[in-house]
């Protein structure tokens, strides 16, 4: 009986599409043996912002970018300042693999990975989980060994790092976007908001050439307020009650005559998402033996 492997992030993605993800970064723009420092990084610039941009303009996409490899961490801090997007994640360092067919060690970027890092976690928790904390199956080591403090200053400002633990393998170490808006900083809160509103989309195409009346406008609040209870059941959203976690609108409040004539139906929604808890702190203080020990 051949002992159990599990599958490597890749395998992972090859398994299974992952939803609101685009391409990975420029993984073959970036400089080789042969090729000039200079022109292959101005390339790999370039293919990362077509990416970026190719989200953006299809709304419901988010795009998994590597750094440039042989970075120190201050470089990948500048490398990040060069854009800001929200529909952008970008990871650092590159990892070490090996070669599938001769066993040598290959250094990789990590966006592949990453892909199968976000696959694994909306199979498993569901897209409101932040993709971090997580194995990155298949990697040897890292190309850049990060202290707590290098970590922690990447992820501040949105580059998301991968570290190696002992006994608890290589971890994705931040689940931060690109944007500079502090709405959209975690990579979950940001896939969340885009499936929340792609599903939204999608599960209220048969209002199209209905009566635009109260009747409509009744029978889709009850069906978006549906769908997001579930969510919230779920605990993809905050609150201890359904009228914390969201709230939904469409009526003559949220359109107006001009909206009625040219035929437009607008429902305005607004949630609560849980949002990560990057920093776990603990006060820890000391006790005597006579003094009461505090409540539970």
């Amino acid at each position: 009986m051949q002992p159990r492997r599990w599958p490597s992030d890749l395998e992972v993605l090859h398994g299974y599409t992952v939803p609101l993800t685009g391409n990975p970064g420029a993984s073959t723009g970036w400089p080789g043996d042969a090729v000039d420092a200079t022109a292959a990084a101005l390339r790999g610039q370039a293919i990362n912002d077509c990416v970026i941009r190719h989200c953006e303009s299809m709304q419901y996409r988010m795009a998994i970018l590597d750094t440039p490899p042989h970075l120190p961490p201050d470089g990948a801090l500048s490398y990040r300042g060069r854009g800001s997007s929200a529909s952008a994640a970008l990871y650092y360092p590159w990892i070490t693999v090996s070669h599938p067919i001769d066993g040598s060690r290959l250094e990789v970027p990590p966006a592949p990975y990453i892909a199968g890092v976000w696959a694994r976690s909306d199979i498993s928790r569901g897209v409101a989980k932040a993709p971090a904390n997580e194995v990155v199956r298949a990697a040897l080591e890292l190309e850049v060994q990060l202290s707590s403090a290098q970590a922690d200053l990447l992820n501040q400002h949105g580059v998301s790092s991968l570290r190696s633990f002992p006994e608890r393998g290589i971890r994705v170490w931040g689940a931060r976007t690109t944007s500079d808006d502090p709405e959209w900083k975690y990579v979950n809160i940001r896939r969340l908001f885009l499936y929340l509103e792609h599903s939204i989309d999608a599960g209220t195409r048969w209002a199209v050439f209905e009566d635009n009346g109260p009747a409509l406008w009744n029978a889709v609040r009850h069906t978006v307020k549906d769908f997001l209870l579930r969510e919230w059941r779920s605990g993809a959203l905050l609150g201890t009650t359904p009228d914390e976690a969201f709230f939904v609108r469409c009526d003559n409040t949220t359109m107006t005559a001009d909206d009625l004539v040219n035929g437009r139906l607008i429902c305005e929604v607004g949630v609560a998402p849980v949002r990560p808890a990057e920093f776990v702190l603990f006060r820890i203080g000391q006790w005597t033996a006579t003094r009461p020990c505090p409540p539970d």
